[in-house]
Protein backbone atom coordinates (compact mmCIF):
# COMPACT_ATOMS: atom_id res chain seq x y z
CA UNK A 1 0.00 0.00 0.00
CA UNK A 2 1.32 3.29 -1.49
CA UNK A 3 1.77 5.67 1.43
CA UNK A 4 0.53 9.35 0.87
CA UNK A 5 1.46 12.31 2.17
CA UNK A 6 -1.03 15.38 2.34
CA UNK A 7 -0.17 18.32 0.44
CA UNK A 8 0.56 21.70 2.50
CA UNK A 9 -1.61 24.06 2.16
CA UNK A 10 -0.28 27.42 2.36
CA UNK A 11 -3.58 29.20 3.33
CA UNK A 12 -3.94 27.11 6.44
CA UNK A 13 -0.16 27.81 7.39
CA UNK A 14 -0.81 31.36 7.30
CA UNK A 15 -3.50 31.27 8.99
CA UNK A 16 -2.46 29.14 11.87
CA UNK A 17 0.74 32.03 11.99
CA UNK A 18 -1.52 34.39 12.41
CA UNK A 19 -3.71 33.21 15.11
CA UNK A 20 -1.06 32.69 17.09
CA UNK A 21 0.06 36.62 16.94
CA UNK A 22 -3.56 37.69 17.05
CA UNK A 23 -7.02 36.75 17.88
CA UNK A 24 -9.94 37.80 15.53
CA UNK A 25 -11.18 40.87 17.71
CA UNK A 26 -8.02 42.10 18.09
CA UNK A 27 -7.28 41.47 14.53
CA UNK A 28 -10.29 43.34 13.68
CA UNK A 29 -9.35 46.18 15.92
CA UNK A 30 -6.07 46.73 13.76
CA UNK A 31 -7.53 47.15 10.59
CA UNK A 32 -10.26 49.10 11.80
CA UNK A 33 -7.78 51.30 13.42
CA UNK A 34 -5.80 51.52 9.98
CA UNK A 35 -9.09 52.59 8.48
CA UNK A 36 -9.32 55.27 11.00
CA UNK A 37 -6.36 56.86 10.36
CA UNK A 38 -6.41 56.71 6.47
CA UNK A 39 -9.45 58.18 6.81
CA UNK A 40 -8.08 61.39 9.15
CA UNK A 41 -5.78 61.45 7.11
CA UNK A 42 -7.87 61.85 3.86
CA UNK A 43 -9.85 64.58 5.66
CA UNK A 44 -6.99 66.28 6.82
CA UNK A 45 -5.68 66.86 3.39
CA UNK A 46 -9.08 67.80 1.59
CA UNK A 47 -9.26 70.52 4.20
CA UNK A 48 -6.30 72.24 3.08
CA UNK A 49 -7.11 72.13 -0.10
CA UNK A 50 -10.86 73.31 0.43
CA UNK A 51 -9.86 75.99 3.07
CA UNK A 52 -6.27 76.92 2.50
CA UNK A 53 -4.28 79.85 2.76
CA UNK A 54 -1.80 81.05 0.39
CA UNK A 55 2.01 80.13 1.19
CA UNK A 56 4.87 80.63 -1.26
CA UNK A 57 6.88 77.32 -0.30
CA UNK A 58 6.55 73.94 0.57
CA UNK A 59 9.84 72.09 2.27
CA UNK A 60 10.15 69.27 -1.20
CA UNK A 61 13.06 66.82 -1.08
CA UNK A 62 14.87 68.14 -4.12
CA UNK A 63 16.48 65.13 -4.76
CA UNK A 64 12.52 63.17 -5.11
CA UNK A 65 11.03 65.69 -7.30
CA UNK A 66 10.58 65.01 -11.02
CA UNK A 67 11.78 67.18 -12.81
CA UNK A 68 8.47 67.28 -15.85
CA UNK A 69 6.44 67.94 -12.99
CA UNK A 70 7.97 71.63 -12.12
CA UNK A 71 6.57 74.50 -13.62
CA UNK A 72 7.23 78.30 -13.72
CA UNK A 73 4.46 80.78 -13.00
CA UNK A 74 5.26 82.37 -15.99
CA UNK A 75 4.63 79.06 -18.03
CA UNK A 76 1.70 78.78 -16.27
CA UNK A 77 0.39 82.40 -17.10
CA UNK A 78 0.69 81.59 -20.59
CA UNK A 79 -1.31 78.76 -20.97
CA UNK A 80 -3.59 80.58 -19.14
CA UNK A 81 -3.56 83.48 -20.97
CA UNK A 82 -3.71 80.85 -23.97
CA UNK A 83 -6.68 79.30 -23.40
CA UNK A 84 -8.55 81.67 -20.86
CA UNK A 85 -8.34 79.45 -17.86
CA UNK A 86 -7.95 80.85 -14.19
CA UNK A 87 -5.02 79.93 -11.76
CA UNK A 88 -6.23 80.25 -8.16
CA UNK A 89 -5.98 79.08 -4.75
CA UNK A 90 -7.53 75.69 -4.46
CA UNK A 91 -10.13 76.89 -1.71
CA UNK A 92 -11.66 78.62 -4.70
CA UNK A 93 -12.45 75.84 -6.55
CA UNK A 94 -15.68 74.13 -6.77
CA UNK A 95 -15.52 71.00 -8.48
CA UNK A 96 -14.99 67.41 -6.69
CA UNK A 97 -11.42 66.53 -6.37
CA UNK A 98 -10.67 62.90 -7.12
CA UNK A 99 -9.49 60.80 -4.13
CA UNK A 100 -6.67 59.91 -6.73
CA UNK A 101 -5.28 63.27 -5.87
CA UNK A 102 -5.40 63.15 -2.08
CA UNK A 103 -3.65 59.41 -2.83
CA UNK A 104 -0.47 61.47 -4.50
CA UNK A 105 -0.55 64.46 -1.99
CA UNK A 106 -0.29 61.78 0.69
CA UNK A 107 2.34 59.66 -1.27
CA UNK A 108 4.23 63.20 -1.25
CA UNK A 109 4.20 64.54 2.01
CA UNK A 110 5.20 60.07 3.15
CA UNK A 111 8.44 60.48 0.70
CA UNK A 112 9.15 64.32 1.56
CA UNK A 113 8.12 63.72 5.37
CA UNK A 114 6.50 67.24 5.22
CA UNK A 115 2.32 68.54 4.98
CA UNK A 116 1.71 70.15 1.72
CA UNK A 117 0.14 73.29 1.61
CA UNK A 118 -0.79 76.69 -0.31
CA UNK A 119 -2.42 74.53 -3.40
CA UNK A 120 -3.38 75.92 -6.52
CA UNK A 121 -5.52 74.90 -9.42
CA UNK A 122 -5.37 75.68 -13.15
CA UNK A 123 -9.12 75.84 -14.94
CA UNK A 124 -11.93 77.09 -16.54
CA UNK A 125 -13.55 79.91 -14.75
CA UNK A 126 -16.83 77.90 -14.60
CA UNK A 127 -15.09 75.57 -12.45
CA UNK A 128 -14.08 78.52 -9.66
CA UNK A 129 -16.77 79.85 -7.24
CA UNK A 130 -15.54 83.65 -8.18
CA UNK A 131 -15.98 86.54 -6.25
CA UNK A 132 -18.24 89.17 -8.00
CA UNK A 133 -16.61 92.57 -8.45
CA UNK A 134 -12.78 71.65 -18.22
CA UNK A 135 -9.26 70.23 -17.44
CA UNK A 136 -8.41 71.28 -13.66
CA UNK A 137 -4.30 70.72 -12.69
CA UNK A 138 -3.44 70.87 -8.93
CA UNK A 139 -0.32 72.43 -8.12
CA UNK A 140 1.71 72.91 -4.60
CA UNK A 141 4.19 75.72 -4.38
CA UNK A 142 8.18 74.80 -4.21
CA UNK A 143 9.55 78.46 -3.81
CA UNK A 144 10.80 81.32 -6.02
CA UNK A 145 7.35 80.99 -8.52
CA UNK A 146 7.67 77.62 -9.16
CA UNK A 147 4.98 74.88 -8.58
CA UNK A 148 5.07 71.40 -8.69
CA UNK A 149 2.28 69.44 -10.90
CA UNK A 150 0.97 66.91 -8.46
CA UNK A 151 -2.06 65.43 -10.50
CA UNK A 152 -4.53 66.39 -13.79
CA UNK A 153 -7.80 64.29 -13.71
CA UNK A 154 -11.33 65.22 -15.89
CA UNK A 155 -11.58 65.55 -20.07
CA UNK A 156 -8.95 67.23 -22.15
CA UNK A 157 -9.83 70.69 -23.98
CA UNK A 158 -11.37 71.00 -26.93
CA UNK A 159 -9.00 71.15 -29.91
CA UNK A 160 -10.01 74.43 -30.96
CA UNK A 161 -9.86 76.12 -27.24
CA UNK A 162 -6.92 78.06 -28.08
CA UNK A 163 -7.75 79.05 -31.12
CA UNK A 164 -11.16 80.35 -30.34
CA UNK A 165 -10.09 81.89 -27.31
CA UNK A 166 -7.27 83.80 -29.11
CA UNK A 167 -9.63 86.93 -29.91
CA UNK A 168 -10.17 87.40 -26.05
CA UNK A 169 -6.13 87.04 -24.99
CA UNK A 170 -5.68 90.58 -25.82
CA UNK A 171 -7.22 94.40 -26.56
CA UNK A 172 -4.99 94.32 -29.64
CA UNK A 173 -6.18 90.98 -30.67
CA UNK A 174 -9.77 91.95 -30.04
CA UNK A 175 -9.71 95.25 -32.31
CA UNK A 176 -7.82 93.12 -34.87
CA UNK A 177 -10.72 90.88 -34.92
CA UNK A 178 -13.74 93.87 -34.85
CA UNK A 179 -11.36 95.10 -37.98
CA UNK A 180 -11.16 91.92 -39.76
CA UNK A 181 -15.48 91.19 -38.97
CA UNK A 182 -15.97 94.80 -40.34
CA UNK A 183 -14.10 94.55 -43.32
CA UNK A 184 -15.62 90.96 -44.52
CA UNK A 185 -19.10 92.64 -43.54
CA UNK A 186 -18.71 95.48 -45.44
CA UNK A 187 -17.60 93.41 -48.95
CA UNK A 188 -20.65 91.45 -48.16
CA UNK A 189 -23.05 94.96 -48.63
CA UNK A 190 -24.20 94.94 -52.29
CA UNK A 191 -22.80 97.44 -54.25
CA UNK A 192 -25.29 99.52 -55.31
CA UNK A 193 -27.30 99.84 -52.12
CA UNK A 194 -26.15 103.35 -50.52
CA UNK A 195 -24.82 104.49 -54.70
CA UNK A 196 -24.66 103.56 -57.99
CA UNK A 197 -21.16 103.47 -58.56
CA UNK A 198 -19.76 102.86 -55.04
CA UNK A 199 -16.05 104.20 -54.44
CA UNK A 200 -12.68 103.21 -52.63
CA UNK A 201 -13.57 106.04 -50.09
CA UNK A 202 -17.27 105.16 -49.77
CA UNK A 203 -16.17 101.62 -49.45
CA UNK A 204 -14.10 102.67 -46.54
CA UNK A 205 -16.24 104.47 -45.03
CA UNK A 206 -19.27 102.07 -44.70
CA UNK A 207 -16.40 99.93 -43.44
CA UNK A 208 -16.15 102.58 -40.73
CA UNK A 209 -19.57 102.70 -39.73
CA UNK A 210 -19.56 98.69 -39.67
CA UNK A 211 -16.60 98.68 -37.28
CA UNK A 212 -18.36 101.03 -34.93
CA UNK A 213 -21.27 99.43 -34.68
CA UNK A 214 -19.71 96.17 -34.14
CA UNK A 215 -17.15 97.83 -31.49
CA UNK A 216 -20.07 99.41 -29.90
CA UNK A 217 -21.76 96.28 -29.63
CA UNK A 218 -18.62 94.84 -28.31
CA UNK A 219 -18.45 96.92 -25.29
CA UNK A 220 -21.78 97.27 -24.02
CA UNK A 221 -21.49 93.06 -23.93
CA UNK A 222 -18.14 93.44 -22.27
CA UNK A 223 -19.23 95.97 -19.60
CA UNK A 224 -22.93 94.44 -18.94
CA UNK A 225 -21.53 90.81 -18.55
CA UNK A 226 -18.10 92.02 -16.82
CA UNK A 227 -15.97 90.11 -19.58
CA UNK A 228 -12.04 90.89 -19.79
CA UNK A 229 -9.11 89.89 -21.56
CA UNK A 230 -7.51 86.51 -20.48
CA UNK A 231 -3.96 88.77 -19.58
CA UNK A 232 -6.34 90.48 -17.26
CA UNK A 233 -8.34 87.30 -15.41
CA UNK A 234 -5.65 84.71 -15.74
CA UNK A 235 -5.25 84.92 -11.67
CA UNK A 236 -8.34 86.60 -10.58
CA UNK A 237 -10.67 85.33 -8.09
CA UNK A 238 -13.19 87.97 -9.33
CA UNK A 239 -15.81 87.06 -11.74
CA UNK A 240 -16.09 90.95 -13.45
CA UNK A 241 -12.04 91.14 -13.44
Amino acid sequence: MKLRIPRTNIEHQLLKVRNKSFTEDQLLEEVASIFRDTEQKDKTVLQEIENGGEINKNDFNPDLLESGRIFHLDQIHRICVDYRLRFLASKFFKGKIPYEALIKIKELEKQHQTGLKGFKIVAPSSLFKLENADDPLLFAPIGNDYYYLIHKWGNDLHPLRKLSMWPFKTLENFILLLLVTSFITALLVPEGLFTQNQSTTEFFMIFFFIFKWFAGLAIFYGFKMGKNFNTEIWNSKFYNA
